[in-house]
């Protein structure tokens, strides 16, 4: 006669969480280290074209205030 086997057991909540936490951290570990960083002349050429665009929103925005604002005024006094 064949013995029959036995169900492996899990191991309990705490192993099983311990193994994932460790597993969650050196994948974090693996992937920081793929991460390439930028230039410090590369990031100040960044930050100028941000503010230029920063700037010529605004400029925009704003023209498109004093725009809207006259055309109001001059519909409501017509």
């Amino acid at each position: 006669m064949a013995k029959k086997k036995e169900p492996e057991k899990k191991p309990n909540i705490f192993k099983r969480m311990g193994k994932s936490i460790a597993k969650f951290f050196r994948d974090i570990k693996s992937e920081i280290k793929k991460i390439v960083w930028p230039t410090p002349k590369t990031t100040f050429k960044n930050m100028g074209l941000v503010l230029l665009s920063m700037l010529v929103v605004g400029l925009v925005v704003t023209g498109l205030d004093w725009g809207l604002h006259y055309l109001l005024g001059f519909l409501m006094h017509a």
